[in-house]
């Protein structure tokens, strides 16, 4: 073998398993607006009604399909929301919390005698996830971006920014 296809083939290893980087923004980019759609699985933020960046194949758990009504459903809510900026864990990375519930959702629970839940993020997920991990995964009502793209949409998303998070 020679030198060189010997050491070309460990890079050739790891860019076969890690995560694709997410495209480049314009400097200063801005969202205004994210939109979440649950059954299509991906995440886009806006800016002046502008595309700025959309991510596929986000993580909504092992129960994507239906709308978050009670304190541990496992759903992703839906509806409309805004981001509430807090410090972010460093043992999690980034995270920005959507402000589920709203006062639909707590009306709709109360009327039945239940809580509503709280505490719903966008998160980063480690890719590539290793399997035994990919299978047992659940975001408890949390939507899950790669970590880089989670680092990119949390540098972009200022405290305030409506999310609209639809079926």
């Amino acid at each position: 073998m020679r030198a060189s296809s010997f050491l070309a083939a460990p890079l050739v290893a790891l860019a076969c398993c890690s995560a694709p980087l997410p495209p480049p923004l314009p400097t200063g980019a801005k969202a205004d607006r994210i939109v979440v759609v649950k059954h299509q699985g991906w995440l886009t933020a806006y800016s002046g009604g502008e595309e700025l960046v959309t991510y596929f194949n986000i993580d909504l758990g092992g129960a994507a399909v239906g709308r978050k009504r009670f304190k541990g459903d496992g759903l992703v809510p839906e509806g409309e929301y805004i981001i509430i900026r807090e410090k972010p864990d460093s043992r999690d990375g980034p995270s920005l919390k959507i402000s589920y519930p709203n006062a639909a959702d707590r009306a709709y629970a109360a009327e039945r005698g239940r809580s509503a839940g709280g505490d719903i993020k966008i998160y980063g997920v480690p890719v590539p996830m290793p399997r035994y991990v990919w299978d047992k995964r659940t975001t408890d009502g949390d939507i899950g971006l790669r970590h880089a793209e989670m680092r990119q949409l949390h540098d972009i998303t200022p405290d305030g920014t409506p999310v609209l998070i639809l079926r």
